[in-house]
């Protein structure tokens, strides 16, 4: 039987990006402001990495400078880069690396799919603590999801069966719709309460159960 493949995006479903750049937020423009200016950051940051293939870290820094010129209160000098310096201490959540460790001991092979480049990456990997068997990164594919490339690249490496691989991720926009697009099985993480458009093959509220759902999806 062919190898059961877990692929995930990393930041939003393993590593709380929202609390990462939250806090670089809160320390530029206060904590009343940050949830608001937070909501703004994610829909600057996809119309950054659509203009043209940048590193990740460049990504971050002209979100933050192009959201702190929208708000017209600049950042303090030399002081643009603080958002792509802080990614290796966002905290995974809590519940991630007990999930992975779990998937693993039933025999999932595990890879990341991430919007990220490769030393970003590898920091977040020592956060969660847990061992992965393939990671894809922009920096390789040189473009970014929703884009299909990352999973191009995941099943040229890898030549998985697409019907013993399924894809676990909390963004609509940059996963789930393109994982339908591909005819892949995916579930979607939905920490925010939101509503699916497009629809998963399944959905959890976090990844507590995400253990027993993919053995549900992809048997044994």
């Amino acid at each position: 039987m062919a190898d059961r493949w877990a692929t995930f995006d990393c930041y939003g479903t393993l590593i709380d990006w929202n609390a990462g750049i939250r806090g670089v937020l809160e320390r530029f423009w206060g904590v009343e402001r940050a949830p608001e200016l937070l909501r703004r950051y994610h829909d600057l940051e996809p119309e950054v990495q659509a203009e043209e293939y940048r590193p990740y870290a460049v990504v971050l820094t002209l979100t933050l400078e192009r959201l702190a010129q929208e708000i017209g209160i600049g950042l303090p000098e030399g002081e643009s880069g603080l958002l792509a310096k802080s990614l290796p201490d966002w905290p995974a959540f809590p519940e991630a690396p007990a999930a992975l460790a779990e998937l693993r001991r039933r025999g999932w092979r595990l890879a990341i799919l991430s919007n990220s480049d490769r030393d970003l990456i590898a920091a977040s990997q020592r956060t969660l603590g847990v061992p992965i068997d393939l990671v894809v990164v922009a920096e390789e594919v040189h473009s970014y999801k929703p884009a299909h490339g990352h999973w191009g690249r995941f099943f040229e490496i890898t030549t998985a069966a697409r019907e013993r691989h399924a894809h676990v991720a909390a963004s609509l926009f940059h996963d789930v719709a393109p994982a339908r697009e591909l005819g892949l099985t995916s579930v979607w993480i939905n920490r925010l309460g939101e509503r699916a458009e497009p629809e998963p093959t399944r959905e959890l509220p976090n990844l507590e159960g995400l253990p027993a759902a993919l053995d549900e999806l992809v048997s044994p």
